[in-house]
């Protein structure tokens, strides 16, 4: 095949989203024991399953994961709600109960024959009221990689016997305090602790399973939620530090560069900076104020940021872009040479080229729930690719399968383990655990 000169022809074919699933995967062969609820665990084994690991996902039989209830209430696809199926993608699904000592010691078996194993309960619980925490499971599997992603850590003074929310880890991060432009801290509109720090906290496995590749030897990762955030907020420690001032607050303007906002168009809204003299000088041109750019209070990046001067800056460009719609600005602002781009919704990601082009808007049709368009992998990888191979499952729904591929149950020691209640399924009639009303069984073997 010959190699593309353009590099753009060339990057769209290295990457073509058509030829995924005829590529290898970068985990393969690696197990995962997901025991975590929510996001912030299950994200972080959604993650590793992306990229090709073999995730086992372990919940309660009856009703699972509380996500399967919870997100937009008055939205459930087909009896389950939608919060469920973005961190759950291509999982096994077991339903044990831990709290038998008859499903401690699947979990124990499970753990013996998995790379790793990912749990978010308050720091210390799987330990000290299970016994199937990191000391326990390393006796049986010294090469175990064992992920704890909690609120605040394992250990340090804010951490024992304190659970955590997305809300509650933003606020104790600072993320709050740096957000909006009013007096009210202001918390970022998604569970930003919980994706970030999964993202956080699969990088760290993935280092250890390096680490165990060169060593043989497994290791403890663990991940606050707060401290994912305290990472993510660049400068703001070091001034801190150094001025013994908290920074301010400036909304959607920048610290940096101004002008740059988010301005109103007849039909949405658009974000447009201008990061250098040049760019300044252009968009003054375009919303018809050349003469701003020659104005000493807008003579330098300073100046243009002193918070006086960056209102009276905004006043031309958003009345400019009221008049125009986002696609007329856009085109405007980059035949111009000014960074602008429309602030999109869920609705316009769905409706659009560019991410379905990528995958990053994933389309697919699962054998239990039917048609399915979902936010689809982050990083591109031109030889293994991340995927999507099928959606959330019911409660229990890989039982059998796992139960007698993994740890070689036969269909005798299944039943023995039902009737004691310890594995299990979904509960009929409980809303978000069980398949879809007229499902006859596909999917079954996935």
């Amino acid at each position: 095949m010959a190699i593309p000169r353009d590099y753009f022809e060339w990057a769209a074919r290295e990457f073509d989203p058509a030829r995924i699933h005829e590529k290898p995967e970068a985990l393969k062969g690696i197990r995962v024991l997901d025991l975590s609820v929510i996001y912030f665990g299950p994200a972080t084994a959604d993650f590793l399953g992306e990229l090709g690991a073999e995730v086992i996902k372990v919940e309660m039989p009856g009703q699972g994961d509380v996500t399967r209830i919870l997100g937009n209430a008055s939205f459930f696809w087909k009896s389950i709600s939608v919060a469920f199926f973005c961190a759950n993608h291509s999982k096994y699904h077991v339903g044990i109960d831990m709290h038998t000592a008859a499903g401690q010691e699947l979990i124990r078996q499970l753990a013996a024959r998995s790379d790793i194993v990912i749990e978010n309960f308050k720091a210390g619980t799987l330990e000290e009221k299970f016994g199937i925490g990191y000391r326990q499971l390393r006796r049986v599997n010294p090469r175990l990689i064992y992920v704890a992603n909690t609120g605040f850590g394992q250990w340090g003074p804010f951490s024992k016997g304190r659970a955590s929310y997305d809300g509650l880890a933003q606020g104790v991060s600072g993320l709050t305090s740096i957000t909006g432009d009013g007096e009210v801290p202001t918390k970022i509109g998604n569970y930003l602790g919980d994706w970030f720090g999964a993202s956080m906290s699969a990088l760290g496995t993935l280092a250890a399973l390096r680490w165990r590749d060169r060593s043989g030897e497994g290791q403890f990762v663990e991940m606050a939620q707060c401290e994912g955030l305290l990472r993510a907020m660049d400068w703001t420690w070091l001034y801190a530090g150094l001025t013994g001032r908290d920074r301010t607050k400036v909304g959607n303007a920048d610290h940096v560069f101004a002008p740059s906002g988010v301005y109103r168009c007849t039909d949405g809204y658009v974000a447009l900076v201008a990061g250098s003299e040049r760019e300044f000088r252009s968009l003054c041109r375009l919303v018809g104020r050349p003469g701003l750019a020659r104005d000493p209070r807008f003579a330098t990046r300073e100046a243009r940021r002193e918070p006086a001067h960056a209102r009276e800056l905004d006043t031309p460009i958003a009345a400019w872009c009221g008049t125009r719609t986002r696609t007329q600005v856009e085109a405007a602002a980059r035949r111009a040479g000014v960074a602008a781009a429309p602030v999109m919704t869920a609705r316009d990601h769905a409706e659009g080229a560019h991410f379905r082009a990528r995958r990053s808007v994933w389309e697919h049709d699962d054998a239990v729930y039917g048609p399915m368009l979902e936010y689809g992998p982050a990083p591109k990888l031109s030889a293994t690719p991340a995927r999507i191979k099928w959606a959330g499952k019911p409660v229990g729904f890989h039982n059998e399968l796992v139960l007698k591929s993994v740890l070689g149950l036969d269909e005798a020691r299944i039943r023995t383990l039902y009737a004691a209640g310890a594995i299990g399924r979904w509960a009929e009639g409980r809303r978000g655990a069980g398949p879809p009303e007229g499902w006859k069984g596909e999917g079954s073997l996935e």
